[in-house]
């Protein structure tokens, strides 16, 4: 039998069982929800707990910092669960995990144009810009490896370098999520340019790996 016979006999099975979805769907939250437990305690146990938390500024910015990596993460949820059903890549679209990173992008455009122009260099690199560049792709290597394991274990992708790309990118939102409890740069270009930034080097990495850890 030809791999492109396979590839289909696989996804009608797929079309045929409904339950499959769901199914896939919980393990792969699971997985997520592991990664992130496993974020925040690494922030938490290596980082520290920002302080300030009683205050009205710095809770606003942690539930923005929040929102974005939890939009970026299921997003990023919702069409791995496809792209590692076989043939299920055609289901993904890319296009539309990218909405967090724009509407972030335009709201710090928004904040930038809003204020001096001599303090565009500081909101935008803070003071801990260095630490966030290394912090969340260092952290995202538990919950990418936990997420590649859940795939391999529970899927059949056929198109690795997209599946590996949405793994990178549910590890890079997880460990954003951790990160941002110790972050104390409370700015929206600096959570666009660094949590974006990051969070894009993790998909990167991913799509570059995907190919040789989740071959089946």
């Amino acid at each position: 039998m030809k791999t492109d016979e396979l590839i289909g006999l696989l996804g009608a099975s797929f079309e045929r069982e409904p339950v499959g979805a769901p199914w896939m769907t919980r393990r792969l939250a699971l997985a997520v929800a592991v990664g992130a437990t496993a974020a925040l305690c690494l922030a938490l146990a290596f980082l520290g707990l920002r302080p300030g938390l009683t205050e009205v500024r710095p809770l606003l910015f942690l539930a923005f910092k929040f929102s974005f990596a939890a939009a970026v993460g299921s997003l990023a949820l919702r069409y791995l669960v496809r792209a590692v059903r076989p043939g299920g890549e055609s289901r993904v679209h890319l296009g539309v995990a990218a909405l967090p990173f724009l509407v972030v992008a335009a709201l710090a455009c928004v904040s930038l144009l809003m204020a001096p122009t001599e303090h565009w260099h500081g909101m935008v690199s803070g003071h801990t810009w260095l630490e966030c560049l290394i912090s969340i792709p260092v952290i995202a290597v538990v919950p990418f490896a936990v997420v590649t394991w859940a795939v391999r274990r529970f899927g059949a992708p056929t198109d690795l370098v997209r599946a590996g790309a949405l793994v990178g990118l549910s590890a890079g939102a997880v460990s954003a999520l951790g990160y941002s409890l110790h972050c104390m740069d409370d700015t929206v270009p600096f959570v666009a340019v660094w949590y974006g930034g990051t969070i894009a080097m993790c998909t990167l990495v991913g799509a570059l790996l995907g190919p040789r850890l989740l071959r089946w």
